[in-house]
């Protein structure tokens, strides 16, 4: 349902004038009922100077009397031929001033790690202009030196769920081309989140590091002879027998 302009106004003068509900005056101009309630106390709105829904083509007084006759009907806004086809238009995002200075990391950041990202697309994101885009694609803008590629979700430029939305759309566009995608370019197209948890490229295990050269011959390793095991008793155990012994091994007479 259409709202009446300046709502707030427009339920401080309702208020004033005439004596419908606050429940039919609330649901009128989008507000809550306590609201209007506390309009009538002087609660809410104070200072703000009644705006004439009659005078300014938005109710009838024909409306007005049938309302305050029937707490149980809703008002109707007027159709003005005027106001036809005046809806809001879907512009460019704004950026508040003290985020603005940041704005071209998040750009730098978006061209980096999302190519696939069109001009239009980082444009409705961030809220920027296609040619500082293109400046910062060609790395002539006068400030790339001192730039650093910065996530625009960390920058507070955009959610998380908006980035997610433009890459999953890059995602179906891509594929409906029919394009072959590269490992690389098959990780930057999922989500941001989904990526984060992927590893760059597949790692070898740490329990096999240093043996990426290794390989196995046909020839076989030369075997070792075994050596004899030696304990401490074996250096201090003296042979078996003594001098007699010496002097009966003995052919001297």
């Amino acid at each position: 349902m259409a709202k009446p302009l300046m709502a707030k106004a427009t339920a401080v003068w309702l208020v004033d004038n005439t004596t419908i509900s606050f429940k039919q005056i609330a649901d009128f101009v989008g507000m809550h009922e306590l609201e209007v309630q506390g309009i009538a106390d002087g609660d809410v709105a104070a200072g703000v100077k009644g705006f004439d829904p009659i005078a300014n083509n938005q109710l009838t007084q024909d409306e007005i009397d049938t309302a305050q006759n029937s707490p149980l009907y809703k008002l109707k806004l007027k159709f003005n031929p005027a106001a036809s086809g005046e809806e809001k238009r879907r512009g460019p995002r704004y950026t508040p001033l003290s985020k603005r200075q940041d704005r071209p990391n998040s750009i730098l950041w978006l061209v980096k790690f999302h190519p696939e990202l069109s001009d239009g697309q980082i444009a409705k994101l961030v809220g920027t202009t296609k040619p500082t885009i293109q400046s910062i694609r060609e790395r002539t803008h006068w400030n790339i030196s001192n730039m650093q590629p910065i996530d625009p979700v960390a920058l507070g430029l955009c959610k998380q769920s908006e980035l997610d939305a433009i890459v999953q759309k890059a995602a179906a566009k891509k594929a409906a081309e029919g394009g072959v995608m590269s490992d690389d370019e098959r990780r930057k197209l999922v989500s941001t989140e989904q990526s984060l948890e992927m590893d760059a490229a597949p790692k070898i295990p740490t329990a096999i590091e240093g043996l990426e050269t290794f390989s196995l011959s046909d020839e076989p390793a030369e075997e070792k002879e075994e050596e004899p095991i030696l304990d401490a008793d074996s250096f201090f155990n003296l042979p078996k027998g003594g001098a007699d012994d010496e002097d009966e091994d003995d052919p001297r007479p």
